[in-house]
């Protein structure tokens, strides 16, 4: 017996659901699947839906700024097959793409993501659910995977249940949650969906070989991430800088950032703005930098060992990641061209300076062959030309 939605729900009264036109053919072919009935029926009547209170069902929508549902689902899935590893290998599930992968539907307030299982049936219409648990379910464990025999819509009616239902599937149930229905608060003008037209390749084969094997340096890295245009660095000088440091800067970083500019590798590491002047100058970020860097060693000096600039072999930061972790020298000698690149890991215990040149770092990191605490590259499975790239920036630059 088909379980329908409305049988055990009622629509909120402040955020009542609210259908997205989906051309479903489209989204299929995008997807390489046809999807349950259930599922494109829930779709077509409610649109994107939190669900009980707790449950974000996505569906395909689009919200500029907040949510892109290919997107959602490519970092989802990315997600997924990383940490699907941790898992013995005969319990480890494909993830879609591959044939018979988890393919994703939703997620909870409790961060915990909502597949169906592909591998069950050739008819979508028997596909049951897989949550990727967070923890946040008693007796649930941290980051344990749980297969239901229950479809989509008969899972939802487990969690908004009166009492427990026996036969119950193993694991861990979520609710019971209130049988309420809205429009997903974040996704209120939610638009339709287009799936994206296949991208042509950035390089020829011959590129993409020099890029990720054969090449080195410069060559190498224009190819990994091209140079912008018109490259920002501020508006003062090389001297002007030098002469309020004491100091010059390695000849390689100067060349580089007379390519470059100041602005963002790979969306994650951040180089500074070097010849910028006034309140948010280079020197102004190196003191914020080492200030922290001063306070958290006060507390805990053995996991705080740099020497800290302007000592002598003092560290000497130039860029930040996302996550805050920073990249600098260590400022050894007279000579900047001899200083080597030390990586303050934000949230791992201080390794050993790099062995590499600047830009040789930068065409290692962007391979993903650069295996250091601090520096997070690309997945062993991903594409290293999809996540290389660099962003300029201009004067509205905060860095």
């Amino acid at each position: 017996m088909t379980v329908d939605l409305a049988d055990f729900t009622a629509p909120d009264g402040e955020r009542p659901p609210a259908p997205v036109p989906v051309d479903w053919a489209a989204v299929e072919e995008w997807l390489g699947v046809r999807l349950p009935g259930e599922y494109k029926r829930l779709a077509d009547r409610y649109g994107p839906l939190d669900f009980g209170e707790f449950f974000w069902i996505h569906v395909p929508c689009v919200e500029e700024g907040r949510f892109d549902y290919g997107q959602w689902l490519r970092e989802t899935h990315r997600e997924a097959r990383i940490e699907a590893r941790d898992l013995p290998e005969a319990e480890r599930h494909a993830i879609h793409p591959e044939p018979g992968g988890l393919l994703a539907w939703g997620v909870t307030r409790g961060s915990d993501t909502l597949f169906w299982d592909t591998s069950v049936s050739t008819d979508p219409d028997e596909w049951t659910v897989v949550v990727r648990h967070q923890g946040s379910v008693p007796g649930s464990g941290l980051r344990d995977w749980h297969a239901y025999d229950l479809t989509l819509t008969e899972y939802l009616r487990h969690a908004v249940r009166d009492g427990w239902e026996l036969p119950h599937p193993p694991g861990p149930l979520m609710g019971p949650l209130p049988g309420r229905v809205a429009r997903t608060a974040f996704l209120s003008t939610a638009a339709p969906w287009t799936p994206p037209e296949p991208v042509p390749p950035r390089l020829t084969a011959e590129e993409r070989r020099v890029a990720l094997e054969t090449g080195a340096g410069l060559d190498a890295l224009r190819l990994l991430s091209p140079p912008p245009e018109h490259p920002y660095l501020g508006g003062g000088t090389w001297d002007g800088l030098f002469a309020e440091l004491g100091t010059r800067l390695p000849g390689e970083y100067t060349r580089l950032m007379d390519v470059y500019g100041a602005g963002c590798w790979s969306e994650w590491l951040r180089f500074l703005t070097p010849l910028r002047t006034g309140q948010r100058r280079f020197v102004t970020h190196v003191e914020e930098v080492l200030e922290a860097y001063r306070s958290l060693g006060s507390g805990y000096p053995e996991e705080y060992p740099l020497t800290l600039w302007p000592e002598p072999g003092g560290f000497l930061p130039f860029a930040n990641s996302i996550d805050a972790d920073h990249l600098g020298w260590l400022t050894e000698g007279d000579d900047p061209d001899a200083w080597p690149l030390v990586v303050w890991p934000r949230h791992a215990p201080q390794g050993a300076p790099l062995e590499g040149g600047l830009v040789d770092t930068l065409v290692a990191w962007q391979r993903g062959r650069l295996v250091t605490h601090g520096l997070a590259g690309p997945d062993e499975e991903d594409d290293p030309l999809e996540s290389a790239g660099f962003e300029a920036w201009d004067d509205r630059a905060y860095w």
